[in-house]
């Protein structure tokens, strides 16, 4: 039976600028390309783990406008329950403006429709939270939103992972109620230096944070010690999506019963995978992809 994965979060529209190099301020370039790609880190982060072989259920908003109908129905064929995506007629569909340079990104977000996830909307889904296997949230959405999302998780002893991205600050009762915090190493170091937190329950978030640092790996704690987990070498495309492809795999390894470092291992190959072609959704690999990949690359990795 597929174990349930439910995230709860953005929906976005890509748009993607390709260019030689980013310019300065006042000036102007001639760019090389330019797409329209689904995006979001809910969505993604949806999509990543549907591929992976998980039954996925997304809860989030869209404006009632062209590129809502096409999300929607984009997610819908990628096999994403949709049921709980909703149109709202206020505001636009959220788009991230991206400008993609020798293989690195530059992301402005404006939240949209994402923003009208309220906590009301959340606590309408109680019943979908209770019956998940895994909790799967960002920063997309309403800062309270998710801690509502949290709070029902908890009282229905359902396992979260939060990405904390976008960073901002956040409050201790919520860092202390998750299970696993994703951050990259810039973030943590945000998280890190709350001065909420006292000394022992910094070393609390800590214990639970798994940090990505792109291609240098992944970083976890067992026993208070660092340790590694390392990357695989690839041609990098796009490095749009990655952190969110890591994200969905991790959160169906772990979902299936996967010890945190077998998780963390998967979860590398995927992003490694999701590196190698361009847009967020279109480099995302399933999970005989995956499994192909570790099996040639078994004693190869850095």
């Amino acid at each position: 039976m597929k174990k349930k994965v439910l995230v709860i979060g953005s929906i976005n529209m890509d748009l993607v600028t390709k260019t030689s190099r980013v310019p300065k301020i006042g000036e102007t370039l001639i760019g090389e390309a330019f797409f329209t790609i689904p995006g979001g880190k809910g969505a993604n982060q949806a999509v990543a783990a549907t591929r992976l072989g998980a039954e996925v259920t997304l809860i989030g908003c869209v404006g009632e406008d062209a590129f809502g109908n096409q999300l929607t129905e984009g997610l819908t064929k990628e096999g994403v329950i949709t049921s709980y995506v909703k149109p709202v007629t206020h505001t636009t569909t959220g788009t991230a403006s991206i400008t993609l340079s020798n293989g690195d990104n530059s992301i402005i977000v404006v939240p949209g429709a994402n923003f009208a996830v309220t906590p009301e909307y959340v606590q309408s889904f109680e019943q979908v939270i209770a019956e998940s296997d895994i909790l799967l949230l960002q920063l997309e959405i309403p800062l309270e939103s998710v801690i509502e999302a949290v709070n029902i998780a908890k009282q229905h002893h359902v396992k979260v992972i939060l990405n904390p991205a976008p960073i901002q600050t956040l409050p201790k009762d919520l860092l202390e109620k998750v299970d696993y915090i994703t951050p990259n190493e810039h973030e943590q170091e945000l998280l890190l230096n709350s001065p909420e937190l006292t000394e022992e329950e910094l070393k609390s978030v800590k214990a639970r944070c798994i940090v990505t640092k792109g291609s240098k790996g992944v970083m976890l704690y067992q026993d208070g010690v660092e340790k590694e987990i390392p990357s695989f070498e690839v041609d990098v495309v796009d490095t749009t999506g990655a952190g969110d492809s890591f994200n969905g795999a991790l959160a169906l390894s772990l979902s299936e019963g996967m010890s945190l470092e077998e998780a963390c291992q998967f979860a590398n190959a995927v992003g490694a995978l999701s590196v190698t072609k361009l847009g967020a959704q279109g480099g995302m690999p399933t999970k005989a992809e995956v499994e192909e990949f570790l099996k040639s690359r078994k004693g190869e990795d850095k």
